[in-house]
């Protein structure tokens, strides 16, 4: 069996304690982090961003080689990916 996603193993090391995420657009947030789980390769997770109201959902890509960032606002039906984890750090409280 291949190896687990690297990004997707510190998150959810990290989980549920609040987690710092940098994004491909060097967008940076606190996270807090609910039902970090692998399925055999397969990330899945949701959460919530400290700085708005909207919903979260971080998946690992068909390739296993990157996260990816879903994001559902509060007046919107649909998801939108807003992109790529490309770093992971504990929050700094």
């Amino acid at each position: 069996m291949a190896d687990l996603n690297p990004t997707a193993k510190r998150i959810h090391q990290i989980s549920p304690d609040p987690v710092e995420l940098t994004l491909d657009d060097g967008t940076t947030a606190i996270f807090h982090i609910s039902g970090a789980e692998f399925f055999q390769q397969e990330f899945q997770a949701e959460g919530v961003c400290e700085d708005d109201d909207a919903d979260y959902r971080f998946i690992t890509s068909t390739d296993n080689e990157s996260v990816l960032v879903g994001r559902k606002g509060v007046n919107e039906s649909a998801w939108t990916m807003i992109g790529t984890i490309v770093e992971v750090n504990r929050d700094r409280l």
